[in-house]
């Protein structure tokens, strides 16, 4: 058995979904690796993925139990249970023009059998709002924080809790945002200890990553 099969069964043991990267891929591409995946009985996402792409899985009517979700552009098949979490994975963004990546990292985690807890618009412009979310965070394992424009959320995040958080710069913002460059560099300067940072949108590595720190968490209790 060769190194990449020997990873590939590692992977599926735990627990990780197979992953379609849908950009740059033809919708028919997509549905034949969809299916050839499906038909393992592995539970699959696929990420960035347009609404087309998922009626034309569906007309094979072969998986119906797959599903589409909007926000989040993935579609998930769920064919193996995963155990739940014990602990609530929070995941914050600054604002609701966030969402869209908050949504990645959420269905990523769920198909990971994590419990998550969405928590949207307690940016800095409305910091009163995020206090009254605090003691859940404060009892959190690992936080997942979403934030475009300056991306200050994740350093105010990191200083009030005692567990990693997981910042995702997002390209939201005006010109001088740079796409998520701002916010990619407000948090990669962040003073608070404990924050760490994804690549500009990528909810998707942060779901797997605060998955992964919950599950060995969880592990050694």
């Amino acid at each position: 058995m060769g190194f990449a099969c020997i990873d590939h069964h590692r992977q599926i043991r735990r627990g990780f979904p197979e992953v379609i990267y849908c950009p740059g891929k033809t919708t028919e591409q997509i549905v034949k690796i969809f299916s050839n995946l499906a038909e393992k009985g592995n539970n699959v996402l696929a990420t960035r993925a347009e609404e087309h792409i998922f009626e034309a899985l569906a007309e094979t009517k072969k998986f119906p139990q797959a599903r589409y979700e909007r926000l989040a552009k993935a579609i998930v098949l769920e064919q193996k249970k995963i155990p739940g979490s014990k602990a609530v994975l929070p995941i914050v963004t600054a604002g609701t023009a966030d969402l869209p990546v908050a949504a990645e990292a959420k269905v990523t985690a769920e198909i990971m059998g994590q419990r998550t807890e969405l928590i949207a618009d307690v940016g800095v412009a409305g910091l009163h709002r995020l206090l009254t979310v605090l003691p859940k965070l404060q009892n959190a394992n690992v936080i997942i924080v979403a934030a475009g424009m300056e991306g200050a959320l994740a350093s105010v995040v990191g200083g009030l809790v005692d567990c990693p958080v997981i910042a995702v710069p997002t390209s939201v913002g005006f010109g001088a945002s740079f796409g998520g460059i701002a916010a990619l560099l407000t948090m990669l300067n962040s003073c608070a200890a404990g924050v760490t940072v994804t690549n500009i949108d990528n909810g998707f590595s942060a779901g797997i990553t605060a998955t992964l720190i919950n599950r060995k968490i969880e592990a050694n209790k």
